[in-house]
């Protein structure tokens, strides 16, 4: 499927980035607000705020987990008023809704429960609440609002949020097949990735060295022993296994991660043909 380009249209209102910002899409009726918790009294009643929508409360756990609360409301600037004495992990809310009267109450929790199933498979965000009932609607209805939702993912991802966003999305595909990589040594070390828009991804179940070499840099052994802390590697037959698919800021900290030692992730990541990563980038 062909892919075409869009235009985004980002308004700060008060001319910082540390206020209200409005995004809107090319020939799209849908409007995305984003503005600090702090912030919300202040702007309150605009026009935005006096229409149904569904909204992501954005913050930290109290693990500092990247957690999220994604919800929906006939009337926003409402709920969030609620939200505000109720919850308090929270530092900063996007919400959608329409520049018409194309959202009722029905299809803002169509999208609501649309949102909640994107975090929970896209795994970026700690979600813990209820699963949102979903409404019934027409199969005509439910097509409008899905790319409706589409536009929403997109407007998430511009305003600065992931969270609908899978790691899938994020690797390069060619024609035929997406781009598997691996870094291994005589060790027993033994990782499976792939180049990324965000860095480099390396899959669940690769063999990382347990035994850090005197070369490998603080930063890269302090992620390693944080990832530990997370459950993200566990020590296994004098191994770690990495539990759950993770993205490393370039191919060459997730080389030097799963070898334990300095490496250049261009030179150590192989196709299983032994062609390395530094070539097929040239």
């Amino acid at each position: 499927m062909n892919n075409f380009g869009k235009t985004i249209r980002l308004f700060l209102v008060d001319g910082t980035a540390n206020a209200l910002t409005t995004a809107e899409l090319s020939n799209w009726t849908g409007i995305g607000v984003k503005v600090p918790r702090i912030k919300i009294k202040d702007y309150s009643s605009r026009v935005e705020f006096k229409k149904p929508g569904v909204y992501i409360l954005i913050g930290k756990n109290e693990n500092n987990d990247d957690a999220a609360y994604i919800g929906e409301a006939e009337v926003v600037a409402d709920r969030l008023a609620q939200h505000i004495i109720n919850k308090d992990f929270w530092n900063e809310v996007l919400f959608f809704g329409s520049k018409d009267k194309y959202l009722n109450k029905a299809s803002v929790k169509y999208l609501e429960n649309r949102l909640y199933e994107l975090a929970l498979h896209a795994g970026r965000y700690i979600i813990n609440q209820n699963i949102p009932t979903r409404s019934e609607l027409s199969e005509a209805e439910q097509a409008e609002l899905e790319e409706f939702l589409s536009n929403i993912k997109i407007l998430t991802a511009s305003l600065g949020h992931r969270i609908f966003e899978s790691l899938e999305e994020t690797v390069e595909q060619n024609e035929t097949k997406q781009l598997i990589l691996f870094c291994k040594n005589g060790a027993g070390a033994n990782s499976k990735g792939s180049p990324s828009t965000e860095g480099f991804i390396v899959y669940k179940d690769s063999v990382f060295m347990l035994e850090e070499q005197a070369s490998l840099t603080n930063s890269i052994s302090a992620e390693r022993r944080e990832m530990v802390l997370e459950g993200l590697l566990q020590a296994e037959n004098d191994f770690y296994r990495l539990t759950k698919d993770y993205i490393f800021t370039s191919s060459s900290r997730a080389a030097a991660a799963t070898l334990a030692r300095s490496a250049s992730g261009p030179i150590e990541w192989k196709t299983a043909e032994g062609m390395s990563l530094k070539i097929l980038e040239i």
